[in-house]
């Protein structure tokens, strides 16, 4: 009896905890309508408000809440998906994508050489052109991909759908949403000891854009532990191989194209400035500070550098270790790039999210460590 009332408590607290939440979003939403001047969004603020609102007045009584997830995950990314979509209204990145599959489709090259304004720059690597090439709206793809990459790790969770980091970009139009989806696929399938498929999901997510990259070191550290080094290897292998197949045909056909669209301008370096202006330290050291925009980057390196230094002193052992170590080295990266926004910390979110997710399947049945993985390092973060 004992048991079942302790159960009862924390099913309250949680519900109890659950409701607020759906309540500071319904705040959050039209707050972020007001501020915002771009027609997307107001749209999207106006459904998640009514959302959410529901969701909180359904979840007040303690019980089962499936209809007040329902609810937040209906009135803030189904209702305004497709009413967006309906409409032809989106973000600018969408329109990006698909003109860049357009261009792949007639001109070979997913590029404009010498884009002039900033609709013409295509700052994404050459994968995510095929997306736009795809028939229909870029969001049915984008999100199609985010929603099956988490429904395959078991992360398909309606809180984590109707959160509006991530809600938001799902109805207006997130190219980071393959990106992440395809990260946290790819640490799952390295922790569970399949090296070729993460190597085919973590190249294709490197294929996309270049915030993938740093989860190529991270899985092969993980596949090193739990594998060996030729698994790691093999792995390795098979991941720089997708990309490479997939970016440096058209980095060579096009080589200024590529350098101004892909590496200057997402760099700060192009002479068209980013719109990513949100006010995050390493936007601030750009736009305040002389000589910030280096000082920016130069953090930017350390933390890549101190990454790699913590891969190879502590290596992760775990799925939900290597999740956690990625979403930190991300989210000190997104907050010290001269050119970024308050959007890219969907990548910490998610990957936090499958960090405290229940324990994944680490390894093939029968596998065996190659390496022994000592208990406090299994428990870094860092």
């Amino acid at each position: 009896m004992t048991k079942r009332l302790g159960q009862h408590v924390r099913h309250a607290r949680y519900v109890r905890d659950e409701r607020w939440v759906w309540a500071v979003y319904a705040l959050v939403a039209p707050a972020f309508a007001l501020v915002s001047d771009l027609g997307p969004h107001q749209a999207w603020g106006a459904a998640a408000t009514a959302g959410y609102a529901v969701a909180a007045l359904l979840a007040w009584r303690v019980g089962p809440r499936p209809a007040a997830r329902t609810a937040a995950v209906a009135g803030a990314v189904v209702v305004p998906l497709v009413s967006l979509v309906t409409a032809g209204l989106g973000q600018l990145e969408i329109a990006v994508v698909e003109r860049s599959g357009h261009l792949l489709l007639t001109t070979g090259s997913p590029y404009v050489t010498a884009p002039a304004v900033v609709a013409d720059v295509n700052p994404y690597l050459p994968g995510m052109a095929l997306l736009g090439a795809l028939p229909g709206d870029a969001r049915w793809w984008t999100g199609g991909v985010f929603a099956a990459a988490l429904a395959a790790v078991g992360l398909h969770r309606a809180w984590l759908l109707a959160c509006p980091v991530v809600a938001l970009p799902l109805a207006v139009g997130g190219v980071d949403l393959p990106v992440v989806g395809l990260m946290c696929l790819g640490v799952v399938l390295a922790g569970r000891g399949r090296p070729v498929r993460a190597g085919l999901v973590l190249g294709a997510a490197a294929a996309l854009k270049w915030t993938a990259w740093p989860a190529l070191p991270v899985a092969l550290s993980l596949i090193a532990v739990r594998r060996g080094h030729w698994c790691a290897l093999r792995y390795a292998a098979v991941a720089l191989t997708t990309a490479t197949a997939t970016v440096l045909p058209f980095a060579l056909a096009d080589p200024v194209g590529f350098y101004r669209n892909a590496i200057a301008f997402p760099l700060g370096l192009a002479d068209i400035a980013s719109p990513a202006a949100s006010p995050l330290p390493g936007r601030l050291l750009a736009d305040c500070v002389p000589g910030g925009r280096v000082i920016a980057l130069a953090l930017l390196a350390a933390t890549a550098l101190l990454l790699a230094v913590s891969l190879v002193a502590r290596p992760p052992g775990r799925t939900r270790t290597a999740a956690a170590r990625l979403a930190l080295g991300l989210g000190l990266a997104m907050t010290l790039m001269p050119a970024t926004r308050f959007g890219y910390l969907i990548y910490p979110l998610v990957l936090g999210a499958l960090a405290s997710n229940r324990p994944q399947h680490e390894a093939t049945p029968g596998a065996t460590p190659a390496l022994p993985v000592a208990p406090t390092a299994e428990k870094a973060l860092a």
